[in-house]
């Protein structure tokens, strides 16, 4: 397990806060742009990745290049960087394209520092809004336009009260799907689409559960600590750990978990 000292711990999150800091310039250039156009990396389905998302990225790796050197990046946009310090930067310069491209604000930045045994921070940070949440090291806080505050993940209650989010209705494969629905049909409120902003919401202590299929390592490593630091938990629909991606459940606390995992761990 990798040992972070406390003045590591500052340098880490120093360097992260640069890191939102510079990738927020880069997607506000492009954001609601009559010019804006978006390629497609899916031949399938429409995957898009557009100008600002390589300019987020690469910002936020010469910042690296520059502060920590010796330390690996895992992107979405460009190839991996094998470092020497234990410790990885995993970078998503852009969650949630289709909703950049449409123009809403729940898309994000997200930028997590992963060691031997997952992510130790994370930072989820909504450039057009202006807030930013934090998790790790002892820290669990958000700043935005009404200042700042802690973060703070809701209170146990029965499954049929619970508020549940995921990105697309369809979830994943049609077996995927199928778990979802029939968890939402327990639950007492379903919303669709707003990508990393519902881990957000979690940790901010909005709702309860965030219920996705076929993610990356670099889609929820930032969600996982921030949500942890927040109190919540995040696993697979086995309860194992998750921050390699695929099928994840995020809950605000273990007893909402565990009802929930009741349900999706029979698929």
């Amino acid at each position: 397990m990798t040992f972070i000292t406390a003045i590591e711990q500052t340098s880490l999150l120093g360097a992260a806060h640069a890191l939102a800091d510079a990738a927020r310039i880069a997607t506000l250039a492009h954001f609601r742009s009559d010019a804006l156009t978006a390629e497609t990396k899916s031949g399938a389905h429409f995957d898009p990745v557009t100008v600002a998302d390589r300019a987020a990225e690469q910002a936020m790796r010469d910042i690296l290049a520059q502060l920590r050197p010796d330390d690996g990046i895992l992107g979405e946009e460009f190839g991996p960087v094998v470092g020497t310090s234990g410790l990885t930067w995993v970078l998503d310069p852009i969650d949630g394209t289709r909703g950049y491209l449409s123009g809403t604000p729940t898309w994000g930045v997200l930028i997590a520092v992963q060691a031997s045994a997952g992510p130790v921070l994370g930072v989820i940070d909504q450039p057009y809004i202006g807030e930013r949440f934090v998790g790790g090291f002892g820290l669990a806080e958000m700043t935005g336009p009404m200042g700042g505050r802690p973060l703070r993940t809701r209170a146990a209650r029965a499954l049929d009260q619970t508020i549940m989010f995921t990105t697309f209705p369809e979830v994943g494969t049609a077996t995927e799907g199928q778990a979802f629905h029939d968890l939402a049909g327990q639950v007492r409120l379903v919303r669709y689409g707003m990508d990393c902003y519902a881990y957000a919401l979690i940790a901010s202590g909005q709702i309860d559960l965030v219920v996705e299929a076929g993610l990356q390592a670099y889609d929820v490593q930032a969600p996982i600590a921030v949500i942890e630091a927040a109190g919540g938990v995040v696993t697979d629909w086995q309860g194992r750990p998750a921050h390699n991606g695929g099928r994840i459940l995020a809950a605000a606390n273990p007893q909402v978990h565990a009802a929930a995992l009741a349900v999706l761990s029979g698929y």
